[in-house]
């Protein structure tokens, strides 16, 4: 069977509500990969306790461009991520949240973007260009403001580090590791990239509030998941430690 270009992968965790949308979304990329087998989707079912996996079956499971691979139990989204990752079999590799609060018609944009020069292209709310609308202070504060640091202490010029909805070339992956299994995989695959010298680019985008279902974030653990990165890049920068 033809491998495919494109895999792109979707954490899912308790998100019954939202499957629908999700569908929606998608089914033009899906059209796309059965008429040329370019590109597959996989869905990373996350010890969901609803009717998430059920759903997924229902809409996607008859569809060969589509794995659905699931999580006995909840193992936080770093681990979905990895999963996810190695399931996968094209030499671009996307993330893109299950909630939909960025559209999938940012992809084939994000993929232009995706030069001969250019390892990585993230979505960023942060960008001078880029927007917020209606999601709580507190996300827009935690996320803002740990983006600022992270932009000063790599002097890199990205505005935004923690969105998960990237375009990657699967040698960065092959390279770049990162023991975190929660949020924090997220801005640290990132950080450890930039820190090897992958180019990195942004696309101005909205994000928006989700709405269906909840955020899984917990604040406590992750403030303190982003200082301690934040110390160990420190550490980095001055000492030679590893990061």
């Amino acid at each position: 069977m033809k491998k495919p270009a494109l895999s792109i992968v979707i954490p899912c965790y308790n998100e019954e509500d939202g499957i629908p949308q999700l569908v929606g979304q998608l089914n033009s990329i899906i059209s796309l990969s059965d008429k040329k087998s370019e590109s597959e989707i996989i869905f990373v079912d996350d010890g969901s306790i609803d009717k998430t996996n059920e759903l997924l079956h229902q809409y996607f499971g008859n569809n060969p461009a589509v794995k659905i691979i699931r999580h006995e139990r909840n193992k936080n989204l770093g681990a979905a991520l990895k999963t996810g990752f190695g399931h996968a079999g094209g030499q671009i590799i996307a993330t893109w949240d299950s909630d939909c609060t960025y559209p999938f018609s940012l992809l084939p944009e994000m993929l232009r973007l995706l030069d001969k020069n250019t390892h990585i292209v993230t979505v960023s709310p942060y960008h001078p260009l880029g927007k917020v609308e209606n999601v709580p202070a507190w996300r827009i504060f935690l996320s803002k403001s740990s983006s600022m640091v992270y932009k000063f202490l790599l002097n890199s010029g990205i505005y935004t580090h923690g969105a998960m909805v990237r375009v990657y070339k699967r040698e960065v992956l092959n390279e770049v590791q990162s023991e975190a299994n929660d949020f924090l995989y997220v801005p640290e695959i990132l950080i450890k990239a930039i820190l090897k010298g992958y180019k990195v680019k942004e696309i101005p985008a909205t994000l928006r509030v989700r709405q269906f279902g909840i955020s899984k974030m917990r604040l406590l653990s992750t403030i303190k998941s982003h200082m301690d990165l934040m110390a160990r890049i420190v550490g980095y920068k001055l000492f030679g430690k590893e990061l």
